[in-house]
This record gives C-alpha cells, structure tokens and sequence, in this order.
C-alpha cells in the first residue's frame, strides 16, 4: 500500500475534527491502527498492545514501546513514534498534556474496562482534565468503501483461496479426517504466498456441517453427506472469505433440495446487490426464498458482512439496522440452511459493488446443478 494513502486517510479524518466533540483520535484497533498509519504490528490479544495512534488537526503520533520502535518508523513515515518506557497508564496523559487535548476520543468496542477506568482518573487529575468520549465506529466508518488497491488485494486474495480449494478438492477421498484437510489448506496458503489465513479453516463433515461455525475434527468424511468448507487467507492485510459445500457421491434427495434452495437464494441476493439499496433488501430475498422452501427456521444468521482488514466489518447485510449500499463497498453473500443431525448447506461469494451491480471476487466455481 502507498505511503501517500495513508496520509489522505488521515486527512480525510482530520475533517471530522471541525464537526466533532473531540479534538484528538485515540486509535487502538489493530485494523484502524493499520489503515490509517501502515503500521503491521499485531496485537498478541485484548489486553496486550503492540501500539495505538494518537491524532489531532496537526500532530500524527504513534504510540509504541521498544519492541516495535524499528518497524514503526520504517512503516509509518508520516506518523512520530514515540516510544513509552512506563507503559500506557502512566505515558499517555503526559502526550495528551503536550498536545493540548481536551477531549479524547476512543474506540469504545477496543477498550477494557480497567484500562479505562485507570486512565480515567489519571486524566482527571491533571491540571487541565481530560474528558473521554466514544469515536462510534467513525474509523470503521470510513473503512465501509475501499479504494482500488484495497479491492486488488482481496481480488488476489480470493484467487489465492479459489486456486486452493480446487487443489483441495481434487485429492478429496472418504477417509480423510476434517483436521487433515485443514492442514492442508494452511499448508498450501503458506506455499501460495499468503500472509495468513484469514481465520481458522472450517471444515465440517456430515452431522458437523449443520454448526455454522464449526470446528475441525478427527472425524472422517463419507461419500453422500455434506462437506462445507468455510476458509480465507490474507494477503498485504486484506482478507478473503469464501465458502463452498461439496457432496462425495450422490447426496440424498432432502440434501439436493436443501442445497439447491441455498444456491437459489444466493444467485436472488445477488441480484440485489447494487449502490443506494437498503443492506436489509438482500437478506429479505434470501430469506424469504428459504421460507417458501420450508427451511425457515434453519437459516438463524445474516446473509453477508463487510469484508477488509478484517472478516467481519460493516456493512452488515441483515434484517435490520439498514444503510444504503455504496460502490465500492466489498460484502459477502453467504445463506445456509442447517439441520441438525442431518447436515447443513452454506454457499458463500464475496463481491465488490461497482457503478452496474456487483463483481464477485471469489472465482471458484464448484456449485452443484442439481
């Protein structure tokens, strides 16, 4: 990613400062913290840091300790680093005082609780106090469209995966245990250059396949039922997601149906995919589809989700809380229908909304015709 798209991101940010009731950003989720800065780093887990980012109208500052002092000035050329040698509790409201905050706007879904209440009454007691207030997903805010590099990325990302599963489903045989496969998929992310998986690989077999979010087993796959692949991989940052259900065999004929009421009310949400249409409009149609089949009630998540430096971003494509979809914007398509213990069926395409419709990233093309 180009170092001057960083800098117009954080302009673009700076903007929202004239409206605001804050007059400096504190950014300390690890995407927002790398799509405005460039800075890689990751953090281990909730309570352990590899940085944050403080910005006001005219000061860039990222916040680090010793550890990452040599990778942040490498790739956030346009922020100071300043390295805390006390720890954030104590260092920070020492920044705040040279920048003359008054109000500190923080991630509210980034932050625990007993780090906020430290800081809390540490910045009360400073000679001009400091007031905190939440940010509201701003940032996330403006990650909801992306910019051409971003879409290139993912695109590489989904052909990647895409060149992956075809590989993988070459050498399927009964047999093989869920765990096995999964290896070999992060094996071959590895090979094929990916920075990571985008997340832990599902691979879920037979009665497994009916969990949403299941994970691998040692359990073996068999001819004739339900296997649902649900894998990714990440490369410069941004992720894929993508899902497929394979059948070894003939399935059975409650299956065919329950896999072809699927994929019909994916092609339908598709087609409702465009700019300036209310995200809950594809949910509706997929829904509703999946209802007249008689599988209502095994359909219990959201069509889709926003797709980026992480998984799951805005928009979400649910029942509700609609916003208007914009070009630009990159979301899944993902209806299933999951019956325990018989199995389940989920089909997943990512796409990116352009100016006519819609492109979808993901290329493989194992769909049934049943």
């Amino acid at each position: 990613m180009k170092k001057s798209f960083f800098r117009g991101r954080v302009t673009r940010l700076r903007e929202t400062l004239d409206h605001a009731n804050f007059d400096t950003v504190w950014i300390t989720q690890p995407e927002n913290r790398r799509y405005l800065s460039g800075f890689k780093a990751e953090d281990g887990q909730l309570t352990e840091s590899s940085g944050s980012l403080l910005i006001t109208k005219s000061a860039s500052l990222l916040v680090t300790d010793s550890r990452y002092v040599t990778q942040a000035k490498s790739e956030s050329v346009d922020f100071e680093v300043i390295t805390l040698k006390n720890g954030l509790v104590k260092g920070l409201p020492e920044l705040l005082v040279r920048l003359g905050t008054k109000c500190l706007g923080f991630e509210e879904n980034y932050l625990t609780w007993e780090l906020h209440r430290e800081l809390t009454g540490r910045l009360r007691k400073l000679s001009h106090p400091v007031r905190l207030v939440t940010l509201k997903g701003l940032v996330e805010g403006h990650r909801e469209v992306k910019d051409r590099d971003e879409v290139k990325a993912m695109e590489a990302a989904s052909n990647l995966m895409s060149d992956i599963l075809a590989r993988v489903f070459m050498k399927l045989k009964p047999g093989l245990t869920e765990k096995q496969i999964a290896w070999q998929i992060e094996g071959l992310a590895r090979e094929g250059g990916a920075d990571s998986l985008a997340f832990p690989s599902i691979v879920a077999s037979g009665p497994n396949s009916a969990l949403p979010h299941a994970v691998p087993t040692d359990r073996k796959i068999r001819r004739k039922e339900p296997i649902t692949f649900d894998v990714g991989v990440r490369i410069d940052g941004y992720c894929c997601d993508m899902t497929r259900t394979l059948f070894i065999g003939e399935p059975s004929a409650k299956l065919k149906t329950i896999y072809k009421t699927v994929r019909k009310a994916q092609l339908a949400a598709l087609v409702d995919i465009q700019p300036g249409v209310d995200s809950t409009k594809p949910d509706s149609t997929a829904r509703e589809i999946i209802r007249q089949a008689g599988f209502g009630d095994y359909f219990g998540h959201s069509l889709g989700h926003g797709v980026g430096l992480a998984t799951h971003e805005r928009p979400r494509l649910g029942p509700d809380k609609p916003v208007k979809l914009k070009e630009g914007m990159v979301v899944t398509v993902e209806p299933g229908i999951y019956i325990p213990p018989l199995g389940g069926v989920r089909l997943e395409e990512m796409v990116v909304i352009i100016k006519s419709g819609l492109r979808v990233l993901t290329g493989d093309d194992h769909f049934y015709d049943f």
